[in-house]
């Protein structure tokens, strides 16, 4: 059954207005039924809950028949990496020992040293904030300490370092060639550079994903800049899949707007756990300060208080950012950052405009695009492979988006959301809904298998 939410916009401006906080706007655009409160009202969870096993994400026996969506990913991380990781009251992964504090008081921090908690690390985020990281002893009940800083600092914000992956259908990092299929160029047409690579007046584009194999044919010509890994280049092969519906281009192959300077932020670093909610912040504050209109993250995972925050002050700021939805069903809890309020949520379908049957439903979902029966760039051999997830429908999106908001520009983006809610195909008049949100869009760019055979 269908869920109708009065607070639907009829049109994208205004839902663009809603998501970047009006003051005549009081409802929540995303997910009435978590009640989430507005980012400047943010405080801490009800801490009663926390210690709770509480509602988990999955039971045991549907984990059997969705061993390929997150929820799988989820147990083999849980299984495979218990050195570095453990998991929240909820079951959702989180870096073991690892409490985050957003703007802790003095009387936060003393009380969490005499809980014999130590400063990991600290991390200026510039305009978007702080984060200190705090490291709890072994012997410690984390998530009990967690709630006692929340009850000692009410003025704070803390939560766990939690885990955000790839929002693909299959785990393609977790193998070059996890789940795919092999494609090849049809023919030997030899690949041209681009000339003059990207000039300075380039659109830019932001990424937050695994690395970017800058050395693949799509990318040759193009201008990246990175971010992460002390500088070092980590090629993953969903970091470079999604970069390349982007910005690639190599006959057959072309991205949506090759000619975009490319932001790629790598918060993996060949990791085989995922990225960390401190890594995000620290990604989303470098593109801030790049200036970067426009930023697509193909990650997804839960709710986490830092996160939430850092999203709200990029969005107030005027950036657009387009995120996955994720592929655990359409009647899985919603997924973050997509569901975080201003995220432009995207969902996958097919050639024929059908949504994948694994993708996400909901408020949370803005538009659809391309997410099966595809092609882009793999690491290794063969160059391409076929891809499917709503992954790899979120960077059409964003690039589509891209040259109308070269900067953060809140006047920008609403217009650029606005223009694109138009060209969308498939949704009824005046109405936005849970499976495909404003329509269809990017179609032209769904790059055929059968023009690599």
């Amino acid at each position: 059954m269908k869920l109708n939410y009065p607070f639907r916009a009829a049109s994208a401006a205004l839902a663009l207005t809603l998501a970047l906080g009006s003051a005549s706007a009081q409802a929540q655009l995303r997910v009435p039924s978590l009640n989430l409160p507005l980012p400047e009202r943010l405080g801490p969870l009800d801490t009663g809950q926390l210690r709770s096993r509480g509602e988990r994400l999955l039971g045991s026996a549907d984990l059997v028949n969705l061993g390929e969506l997150r929820l799988g990913q989820v147990g083999r991380l849980l299984r495979l990496h218990r050195d570095v990781l453990e998991a929240d009251p909820r079951g959702e992964p989180i870096v073991r020992r690892e409490i985050l504090a957003w703007a802790p008081s003095p009387a936060g921090l003393a009380a969490a040293r005499k809980a014999g908690m130590e400063v990991a690390r600290e991390q200026a985020l510039d305009e978007l904030g702080a984060v200190v990281v705090l490291r709890v002893p072994d012997s410690a009940d984390i998530a009990a300490e967690l709630e006692k800083l929340r009850a000692l600092d009410p003025e704070g914000s803390y939560d766990f370092n939690h885990i955000y992956t790839g929002s693909s259908a299959r785990p393609l990092d977790a193998g070059a060639t996890a789940g795919a299929t092999g494609v090849r160029p049809r023919g030997q047409t030899p690949i041209a550079a681009r000339p003059g690579g990207n000039p300075a007046s380039a659109v830019k584009i932001g990424l937050v994903d695994s690395g970017v194999d800058g050395g693949h044919p799509v990318f040759r010509g193009a201008g990246i800049r990175r971010w992460g890994c002390d500088g070092a280049a980590r090629p993953a092969p969903h970091g470079t899949a999604v970069a390349a519906l982007m910005v690639g281009e190599a006959a057959p192959f072309r991205g949506v707007a090759p000619s975009a300077l490319l932001y790629a932020a790598d918060i993996y670093c060949d990791s085989a756990t995922g990225g960390s909610a401190d890594k995000i912040a620290g990604a989303l504050a470098w593109l801030a300060a790049e200036q970067v209109g426009v930023i697509n993250m193909s990650i997804v995972g839960p709710p986490n208080i830092l996160l939430e925050r850092v999203v709200a002050a990029m969005v107030r700021r005027g950036h657009v950012l387009v995120a996955a939805v994720g592929n655990d069903g359409p009647a899985a809890p919603p997924l973050y950052p997509a569901s975080y309020r201003g995220v432009i949520g995207v969902t996958g379908v097919d050639k024929r405009g059908r949504t994948l049957p694994e993708a996400a439903r909901g408020p949370q979902v803005m538009f659809a695009a391309p997410g099966n029966q595809m092609v882009s760039a793999s690491t290794g051999r063969p160059p391409y492979r076929t891809m499917r997830g709503t992954s790899f429908a979120a960077p059409i999106v964003a690039a589509m988006l891209a040259p109308s908001v070269p900067a953060p520009s809140a006047a920008a983006a609403r217009s650029a959301i606005d223009a694109l809610a138009k060209q969308a195909a498939g949704g009824a008049p005046n109405s936005v809904s849970n499976e495909i949100g404003y329509g269809v869009v990017g179609m032209a760019f769904r790059n055929d298998p059968s023009a690599f055979r």
